[in-house]
């Protein structure tokens, strides 16, 4: 089975050709790589179109700043990969766990798997996060999202979502901010998939090393989950 990697990228020039590499050299996986670059202005532009362009399948352009959620959108209209994969531009997730993320979609075991950072952790507080409010802040809205969407996860608003070509393709996706991630889990659980979650590695970074989720987010987030759970139940293409 092909893997889409999608890597949605704005002003990422000091990890971007990093995490390109990292994700060439996983070898036992057949693979499609779209990078995205959401309009950036630090220099990303330039080291893509001169050192990624040829070792990636497939680099898109947007002429402005959209978000993330509008990058996702863009590189599903050319994926070809039987499995889609998230991942940031940042070196925040590692690759090495991609068998890992899709082996229970290979298996037909599920449809969706996230790559949870606290899963399995002895300590909750011991997971690379680089602060105790961020613990507590992704702690939280998890929490908030599992009563409105009656799941149980422990990890919502990780970046490593991993779907079945055949699931995502029909999901009407329409937010293009950061809140596609709590969009695409309520729309999941409306129609009434499981996520499955696997335990992955993840190092933190904080906001001067470029970090761009903010408090407003959070906010963000949570009127997200609210408005496709109980106002807005338009979930299929």
């Amino acid at each position: 089975m092909k893997l889409t990697i999608i890597i949605p990228t704005y002003n990422e020039k000091d990890t971007i050709a990093t995490i390109v590499d990292q994700i060439i050299s996983i070898r036992d996986i057949q693979k499609e790589i779209i990078l995205v670059d959401d309009c950036s202005s630090d220099g990303t532009t330039q080291i893509i179109k001169e050192k990624l362009y040829s070792k990636v399948d497939k680099v898109i352009y947007h002429n402005q700043n959209t978000g993330k959620g509008s990058a996702i959108k863009s590189a599903l209209t050319q994926a070809t990969g039987d499995i889609i994969l998230i991942q940031d531009a940042d070196l925040e997730y590692d690759p090495r766990d991609y068998n890992k993320l899709i082996e229970p979609i290979k298996k037909k075991e599920t449809l969706v798997v996230y790559g949870s950072r606290v899963l399995n952790k002895k300590r909750y507080f011991s997971s690379n996060f680089t602060s105790l409010l961020r613990v507590f802040a992704n702690h939280a809205l998890t929490i908030l999202s599992n009563i409105i969407n009656s799941q149980n996860l422990t990890d919502a608003h990780t970046c490593y979502k991993v779907f079945s070509r055949s699931i995502f393709s029909e999901i009407k996706l329409e937010e293009d901010g950061f809140n596609f991630c709590p969009e695409v889990t309520t729309k999941i659980s409306n129609l009434n998939i499981k996520i499955k979650e696997v335990p992955i590695s993840y190092y933190g970074r904080g906001y001067k090393d470029g970090k761009k989720i903010r408090f407003k987010d959070g906010i963000i987030a949570l009127v997200t989950l609210i408005k496709y759970k109980f106002f807005k139940k338009s979930n299929i293409n």
